[in-house]
């Protein structure tokens, strides 16, 4: 680790205290992570320390982390990751937290903290259905007002649930289960015998 990462991995955990669960450098980057609790305040706290000074949200996004690297999962399913960089102090920082609950997962809206949050959490919750309390206007960014499900979850059908399509019987989209026939799409590869030893 270098002297500049480990120089922000102290101050981020001096400015955090007991809401910093771990701290991880990897790859020249560093990524904390914070408890779903505590996710709003640390959020002000590394935007307002002036030894810190994160002012822009550079992204926020989702994980699902249902069978991550082949492996029976340890701990919760889905996380929200926020990348910041602090123009003040030419850093970047990565910050990680869980949402405690598998089946409706839930996380405090950051919008109050950086207003450019508003529609990465829109995408996060259309893609994955992660809910961020306190969000003014939670409602899907990306997929169709009728669209069922979230598609970036690792248990989503490949295919999907319902398909849409223009009916000009109707003069009007319709919404159908999907039709589409499994089969495999993979191109025969139809080799001669002397392929490759430059004879032929």
């Amino acid at each position: 680790m270098t002297e500049r990462l480990a120089s922000l991995e102290r101050d981020v955990a001096a400015a955090l205290g007991t809401r910093l669960v771990r701290a991880v450098a990897d790859r020249g980057e560093l990524t904390v992570e914070v408890a779903a609790a505590d996710l709003r305040e640390a959020a002000r706290v590394l935007r307002d320390d002036e030894a810190l000074a994160f002012s822009t949200l550079v992204d926020l996004c989702a994980n699902d982390y249902e069978g991550y690297a082949q492996a029976e999962r340890k701990g919760p399913r889905f996380a929200v990751v926020l990348h910041l960089l602090s123009i003040r102090h030419n850093r970047r920082l990565r910050v990680k937290c869980f949402c405690p609950d598998d089946g409706f997962p839930v996380v405090d809206s950051l919008i109050d903290v950086w207003p450019a949050a508003n529609w990465y959490e829109r995408e996060a919750f259309d893609l994955y259905g992660v809910v961020f309390e306190g969000h003014p206007d939670l409602r899907r960014i990306l997929t169709d007002y009728g669209f069922m499900g979230h598609p970036f979850r690792k248990d989503f059908p490949i295919s999907g649930h319902v398909e849409m399509r223009y009916d000009p019987v109707q003069k009007r989209v319709v919404y159908q289960p999907v039709t589409i026939e499994p089969r495999e799409i993979v191109p025969r590869v139809v080799r001669e015998d002397s392929y490759g030893t430059g004879k032929g």
